[in-house]
């Protein structure tokens, strides 16, 4: 039986010979190429630069775009957060570097608008605008529900621009979808694409899920998070909020909150410092529901309890009840509001949002094996 070969401790000379001829080789070549260049003094001509070709106007396009950015970027702010902290060695507490997001100005009180998550861990907020002033900012309002809050800085009258407002109800797939924001720091980037779809959910920081989505394809990155998505009229449709991504850049999935929640949350945040929609004044509970589904094939929201002087009473809705005897009556069942089907509590809670005072609302509900319809009006 032969034995194997033992790897040489040693290596053989004969590759260092080879080696070594192979860069005498090298190097005769390369002076001798260099040694016949061209002398400059002996050059036929002198070298010049290139003449630059005119390019022509720019297109109608690209000049509209150009006006889109430049009237809108000095809305953009560029928001930077940071968060207390304990330092051990000197015993007191400092300001630490958290992170940084986008916003825009609302008004021209000083409301800057961005997401909640840029600023939920923050104890305090500084305000980059578009001529690079810098401003110290304070929380008026936030609404994790929607990853919306809202900033104030003291500004004097007249320094700020506020963003046109536009609409997200009647946006349709295939129109211009321009993204401002400040990704990876870098501050009042221009992406530019379509709106890639509507009507998405996304959950919000507060896990509630946000409806009515804008998905667009304009690139949307880390640091982009509460700057404004706008259409081709430069206008506010939605504030970037999110991105699908499996390495965490853009892939061309992002999303933006609809400016028509927008517009329905940021005036209360302002207000009262919080969200206050209007109230049907009932308890659920989303296990009951589909346990409920389930068993009887019955969808929509099962009112469990009843509160008082609210929308519900007046209206005579029907709690779920425990008779003496141990059985257990259900209440009733909302399935649709408007017209718009119930089948979950967001479903429900999402139609509540959309009423004002003074609306009327339409609720079906389903009563003992029978459906029947109900009006009430919105206090």
């Amino acid at each position: 039986m032969t034995e194997p070969h033992p790897i040489p401790t040693h290596p053989s000379p004969f590759p260092r010979l080879v080696l070594l001829l192979l860069l005498l080789a090298g190097g005769a070549w390369y002076f001798g190429l260099f040694s016949h260049r061209t002398s400059p003094s002996t050059s036929s001509a002198s070298p010049q630069p290139r003449a630059v070709e005119p390019r022509g106007d720019l297109s109608r396009g690209e000049l509209d775009q150009i006006e889109r950015f430049e009237s809108a970027s000095p809305s953009v702010a560029y928001i930077t957060t940071s968060q207390r902290r304990f330092n051990p060695f000197s015993m007191r507490p400092v300001e630490v570097r958290q992170g940084s997001g986008s916003g825009f100005v609302w008004d021209q009180d000083g409301h800057i608008v961005t997401n909640w998550h840029v600023i939920q861990h923050a104890s305090a907020a500084q305000v980059v605008l578009g001529d690079q002033s810098v401003f110290n900012a304070r929380l008026v309002g936030a609404s994790p529900a929607h990853d919306l809050a809202v900033l104030r800085i003291d500004v004097e009258k007249g320094k700020l621009a506020p963003l046109p407002l536009g609409a997200s109800h009647d946006l349709r797939v295939g129109q211009f979808a321009m993204a401002i924001g400040n990704p990876f720091g870098l501050d009042r980037t221009l992406t530019t694409g379509v709106v890639s779809a509507l009507g998405r959910q996304i959950s919000g920081p507060g896990g509630r899920v946000i409806e009515e989505v804008i998905q667009t394809d304009a690139a949307i990155n880390p640091g982009n998070s509460g700057g404004p998505l706008l259409d081709s009229a430069g206008r506010l449709i939605g504030v970037n909020t999110a991105i699908y991504s499996p390495s965490g850049a853009s892939a061309g999935i992002g999303f933006a909150i609809p400016v028509d929640t927008v517009n329905r949350v940021v005036p209360q945040l302002i207000a009262h410092g919080e969200y206050q929609p209007p109230r049907l004044g009932i308890t659920f509970d989303e296990g009951i529901n589909r346990a409920m589904t389930q068993q009887t094939g019955v969808r929509g929201v099962l009112v469990l309890q009843v509160e008082p002087d609210s929308i519900a009473a007046r209206i005579g809705l029907r709690p779920t009840e425990q008779r003496r005897d141990g059985t257990l009556v259900l209440g009733d069942v909302i399935q649709s509001i408007n017209d718009r089907e119930i089948r979950t509590g967001n479903d429900l809670m999402h139609q509540m949002e959309r009423a004002k005072p003074g609306d009327e609302l339409k609720i079906t509900i389903w009563r003992e094996g029978r459906t029947r319809t109900v009006t009430a009006e919105v206090r």
